[in-house]
């Protein structure tokens, strides 16, 4: 892992870790491994976007790079515009973390998150400071675009609008006050719902809940959904790479839930075809995919390895349990305004969520996780593989043990000084037994270290 990139950028807490300091030391680094050319930049709706926005524009613009501000807006519009019209991007955000929390995160031209490899060389410009700046009369200039409507009808080009306006369905939408307000809403209404939103106002304090789309952060949509008898509720991150479905029901759907019926949709109507998944998804994914005459590639938890994995292989969808879905014929990259328009058009054709969900494997999942300082991820890894040597297990990330009654993933978050614990079985006692009998493990094995 690299010392200061995490699984999805830089991220801190605003004026401690994430400073302007680090900003614009992380932009001089950046222009000067670019060496030229033009950087858009975005940023989500938290309160410090624009100081940690500025202070790496001018960074940039120091070393002789242009840069476009995009402003507020969701990071795959900021990856659909810079595979369209730039030589890199960068969004600021901290995604689906607590509001006090910021960071930044680097677009490849390709429109893919920038891989490790590329990310290790910024870092080692960034950390022995030999930043290459430009002339007085070299350095880059600063303009301003709007990726917005682009970026809304790339989205409903991909889907079947007649079949979408003819269903006439009533969806509720919860943006988290994020950057999804500006796009996801609009969309659906483009499309011919009738949509109702919830926390669509812009706002970096969170004040509807907030960022992470949990059912413990969604009960309000939840329960409009009910009272409403709406057709189906979505909701976003902050950043709106991610997507959670309230089903017609009123029933939470994990991440998983969606992941599983879009790929054993997809993978019908090719016929075939290879979907990509970190080890953490569930069981459920493979089961569909093998069934429907496709192929499963687990990889390593991180939406750039699902996406990098997707290109590599040709791959027709992958995705995260977490709500973050990749559909190859639209860009390779999270998007919860794809998921949306997609669902939304499943369900306009096949009918109720509720019965599309309820007839797919179904499977238990627990997840908890506990607190590791950085520098001890390597020896508790190690200590943990030893521990378990003796089991059936693979460490394509962090250490996937598999038993009898289902399995469990121990590893190290990217974000954030703690192990995550993910435990999956056939039903949710068991799956919680096995999560809390790991995380005891864990736990004792650190102390002792």
């Amino acid at each position: 892992m690299s010392e200061l990139f995490g699984t999805n950028g830089v991220r801190g807490i605003v004026n401690e870790d994430m400073n302007i300091d680090l900003a614009t030391r992380l932009g001089k680094a950046i222009g000067t491994w670019l060496n030229g050319g033009t950087v858009a930049v975005g940023t989500d709706t938290r309160l410090s976007n624009h100081m940690l926005k500025n202070a790496v524009s001018s960074a940039l613009t120091s070393t002789g790079c242009d840069v476009i501000d995009l402003g507020e807006v969701p990071t795959p519009a900021i990856q659909l515009f810079t595979r369209e019209n730039t030589d890199l991007g960068i969004a600021i955000t901290a995604s689906h973390n607590p509001p006090q929390f910021n960071g930044i995160k680097c677009i490849d031209d390709d429109g893919t998150e920038l891989i490790e490899g590329k990310e290790e060389e910024i870092e080692k410009i960034y950390f022995s400071e030999n930043f290459r700046l430009a002339r007085w009369s070299d350095v880059g200039k600063v303009m301003s675009d709007d990726p917005i409507r682009e970026y809304i009808e790339s989205v409903e080009s991909k889907v079947d609008e007649k079949s979408i306006r003819d269903a006439e369905l009533k969806v509720i939408v919860d943006c988290a006050n994020g950057a999804g307000s500006y796009t996801t809403p609009y969309i659906l209404k483009d499309l011919g719902c009738e949509v109702v939103t919830l926390n669509s106002q812009p706002d970096g304090t969170f004040p509807g809940h907030e960022s992470e789309p949990t059912e413990d952060n969604l009960k309000d949509l939840i329960d409009l959904v009910k009272s409403s008898d709406a057709d189906l509720g979505i909701a976003n991150d902050c950043d709106a790479d991610r997507a959670i479905f309230i089903d017609d029901k009123g029933r939470f759907l994990h991440g998983d839930k969606t992941l599983t019926l879009m790929a054993k949709k997809i993978v019908e109507e090719i016929g075939g075809g290879t979907v990509v998944t970190p080890v953490s998804s569930s069981t459920s994914v493979e089961d569909v995919v093998k069934s429907s005459g496709g192929d499963l590639l687990y990889t390593a938890v991180g939406s750039p390895i699902v996406a990098r994995e997707m290109i590599d292989r040709g791959a027709v969808f992958g995705g995260e349990e977490n709500g973050g879905l990749i559909f190859a014929d639209h860009q390779y990259c999270r998007d919860a305004g794809m998921a949306a328009a997609k669902i939304v058009e499943l369900v306009a054709i096949e009918g109720h969520l509720s019965e599309l969900v309820d007839v797919l494997p179904c499977y238990a999942l627990d997840k908890r996780g506990v607190g590791c300082p950085d520098d001890l991820k390597g020896k508790l890894m190690d200590d943990l593989k030893e521990r378990f040597k003796s089991e059936d297990y693979n460490d394509v990330d962090g250490l996937k043990i598999y038993y009898d009654e289902g399995w469990v993933l121990i590893r190290p978050s990217g974000t954030e000084p703690k192990y995550r614990i993910y435990s999956e079985a056939e039903d949710q006692d068991t799956a919680k037994e096995l999560g809390h009998k790991h995380q005891k493990i864990v736990r004792e094995v650190l102390e002792k270290i």
